[in-house]
Order: structure tokens, then sequence, then C-alpha cells
């Protein structure tokens, strides 16, 4: 169960979009501007510092609406940030997510030349989303987020992705997405695991202790503190090939929903394998409080339930015996749904861009992010099944097949061709409210 704890967050000067989660159903947009004027870029800044919700803003009348603002490395250079600054940030952030693309294995159709423009490029300065429960109060944050930038012809609009959740909340592939979220200390929003001890805040607040007793920050203390990072990534998704291979890797309908169960560790409705492992459970997968409340060391340990291989437990391994210490790898994600469905029992592609826009937070993007993209999402030795790669989101390599452990004998899928491409992505900063006012008050 969740340790009790007194810790306290200033709420009142972090943004809301780096702890609380999105509603459901919602709307969402990404909105990338780039700054050509140096003082009407710190006047985006003044502005963004009014527009931006506080994650003390909870009861508002806007209810589940709220306007987020982040700053890439290329943004704070344009900014005029100063170079002592500049040099406190994280190494991965002032290298950008193109030059990181080796490390992510953004690589063949992933590589940051094949790239949506201008994503991945130093024109990408600031990033500003919005969130709301519905399209009508999704257009009415974006007007309230218009007020920061209207009317400034220093700074240009060049890159609008919208994207959504549905009232099912599943994304492309058919599965519930957004069930596990880790809880953090004085945050006051309850983890999705309730057997899970609450995080230290320093792991996704910048300026606050983290797991490892250290606190980590950019300087001055002012731009720093209560700030977080983001990795944004804009992910297409191969549905036809994903219900192709389910299609002719199954024996029967049933068999086919089993495949996707293993592949994910989770039926498509949500329930896991850990608490259902024979048959879906609908009224589980339902259930916020139940889905993701489990371990695996104990009852699972060799993965015959839930395979070591599947997608939810390289994405997080819980308790499991692994090398390194897996609290120190956790992060907020957060996903919407891009492009529109594709009809059921389509299995050819229509041409229609369609995916998955990722948000990862955390205070950490080596040891979060990247670690868990390079380590957990395209290498197996971590639990020691050599160079394997994660079976949905993995850059596989057409080559490598998919392995369900199995009493007699394991069964061996076909070899997996790659689902997910990435389209484009940046390293981002989300500034703390006051962090957002020092910016606009930045003098020559």
């Amino acid at each position: 169960m969740s340790a009790p704890t007194d810790v306290t967050l200033e709420l009142d000067d972090i943004q809301r979009g780096v702890l609380s989660p999105r509603p459901t159903p919602y709307a969402a947009t990404y909105l990338v501007f780039r700054i050509d004027d140096r003082d009407q870029g710190r006047e985006l800044m003044r502005r963004a510092g009014t527009a931006a919700t506080s994650a003390a803003d909870t009861s508002s009348p806007l209810g589940d609406t709220w306007v987020s603002v982040a700053v890439t490395h290329w943004g704070l250079r344009a900014l005029g940030v100063p170079r002592s600054s500049l040099d406190s940030f994280a190494w991965e952030f002032r290298q950008g997510m193109a030059a990181r693309a080796r490390a992510l294995h953004d690589e063949g159709a992933s590589a940051p030349r094949h790239w949506e423009a201008p994503l991945g490029t130093h024109d990408v300065h600031v990033v500003i989303a919005a969130v709301a429960p519905d399209p009508p109060r999704l257009e009415e944050a974006v007007d309230r987020a218009r007020s920061a930038y209207d009317r400034l012809p220093g700074v240009t609009a060049i890159w609008r992705q919208d994207c959504y959740a549905l009232p099912s909340e599943k994304e492309h592939f058919g599965y519930l997405d957004g069930v596990s979220h880790p809880a953090v200390e004085g945050s006051g929003i309850p983890g999705s695991n309730r057997l899970e001890v609450p995080l230290k805040s320093g792991e996704f607040i910048l300026g606050r202790p983290d797991e490892l007793g250290g606190s980590a920050a950019p300087e001055p203390a002012v731009l720093g503190r209560n700030g977080s990072y983001a990795a944004f990534r804009k992910l297409h998704q191969d549905v036809a090939a994903f219900r192709r291979y389910l299609k002719d890797s199954s024996t029967t309908a049933q068999d086919e929903e089993l495949i996707a169960a293993k592949i994910m560790g989770r039926w498509r409705g949500g329930a896991p394998l850990a608490l259902a492992p024979e048959h879906d459970d609908p009224a589980l997968g339902a259930d916020p409080l139940r889905r993701n409340t489990f371990f695996y060391e104990q009852e699972d340990p060799t993965g015959f339930t839930t395979p070591r291989g599947c997608h939810i437990r390289r994405a997080n391994p819980r308790d499991a015996s692994v090398a390194g210490e897996v609290r120190l790898h956790r992060m907020i994600r957060r996903g919407a749904v891009y492009g529109p469905p594709l009809p059921d029992g389509v299995l050819e592609d229509d041409g229609v861009d369609r995916g998955l826009m990722f948000a990862f937070i955390g205070a950490h993007p080596g040891r979060q992010f990247e670690f868990v993209q390079s380590e957990w999402m395209n290498d197996g030795v971590f639990f020691g099944d050599g160079h394997t790669k994660d079976p949905v989101v993995g850059a596989a390599d057409g080559q490598t097949r998919y392995t369900v452990p199995r009493r007699p004998v394991r069964r061996r899928l076909a070899p997996l061709p790659r689902f997910v491409v990435t389209r484009g992505g940046e390293y981002c900063f989300l500034p703390s409210l006051s962090a957002l006012r020092w910016l606009g008050d930045l003098r020559d």
C-alpha cells in the first residue's frame, strides 16, 4: 500500500500538465512556435505565465481544461538565456532529440531525415499544449493560449497537431491506454498501483529530493525549481500490419486475442494477464482501482503468465528481478491518438496517417526516458533475453521472433515487423509559472 507522506509541493507554481492525469475522454492539441524576435519571445513568456494552468488549479471553472507551455534548448537560446544557465540543463535536453537518434533507435524509417518538418530542427522553440474534455472546450483553451502569442509578429506558429482520447480510452492497436501512472510524493494524486510506494517528488519535479537523495535543477534556482522535462514524440502506427500479424499468428479469434494479450501484457480491454491469465475480464479492465494493482516477482518470476518480454513488463518491470533499480527509471506518460481509426476488420493500409502523440514527463531524461527507450524497449539483456526488442514499439528488424513462454513447449511467433515509426520529437523544458515570468523579464 502507499506509504503516508507529509511532503508538500508548491503546486501553485508547477504547471498542471506535469502532474495531473488527463480527463477521459479528451481532446488536445500541440502548437509549435519559432521565436524570430527576442523581445517578442520574452513577451510570449510573460503572457504564457498567465495562460498556463497551475497544478493547484484543479477546481476552477475551467475544470479539466488546461494549457501547458514548454521551451526547447533552442528556444531558451532564442530568448537570450545566459550560457551559464544553458549549460546547467540536462545534457540530453541540450543536444535535442534528433541528435540522440542513435541512442533512441530512431534509425531507418524513424531517422530524423524522415521526420515531419519542422520536428527535430532548431526552429522548434516553444510548444504549447492545450487539453480539454471535448473539441468545443479545446478551442476555448486554444483561444486562451492564443492570448499569449496573438499579435506578436516576431513569434511564428510553424506546426500544429490535433489529437484526442476516445471514451473507450483505446489507442489504434485496440488496447486500453493510459492505465498506469506512478504516485508522486506531495502531489495529492494517487498512483494506479496501490501496492507501489510513492516516488520521491524529485523524480519529476526539479529542485526536489529524488530517489537517490540528490536534487537536480538548472540554474538559477528561479529558472529551474518546480520545472520538469518533457519528451514529445509523434509515433506513426501501422495498424493494418499489426492486425495482419495477429491474424497470421493465430488459429482462431480467441487465439488472436490471447496473442494480442501476450504481446502487450494486457487483454485489449485493459485487464492484465497477471490478474486474468486465462481470459479477458471486462469488469476488471474497467476498474481503475484494480486493473493496475499487481506485482510480478512472487507469482510470476519466469513470465509464464505475463511474458518478461511483453510491452508492459518491459516498460515497468515493477518488482521483477532485472538488472538495475526499477524506481530510478519510472516516468509519467501521457498518450493521445491522432488520425482517424482504421475501420474494424480492415487488414490493408488506407494511406491515412494515424498514431500516437506521446509525452514523457520526468526530471532525469537520461535515466528515465532514454534508458527505457534504449535498454528496455530495444534490448533484452536486462532480463536475460539477449538483444530482443519490445514487440509493440521496438525497432524490430523483421528477423527476430517473439517467444511466448508456455509449458511444456514455448510458442515462437513469426518474426516481428516494425509496427511503430517515429515521425518526430523534441526534448522540452516545462518551466514553473515563476520561471515563465523570469524568462519574460530577461534583459540583454
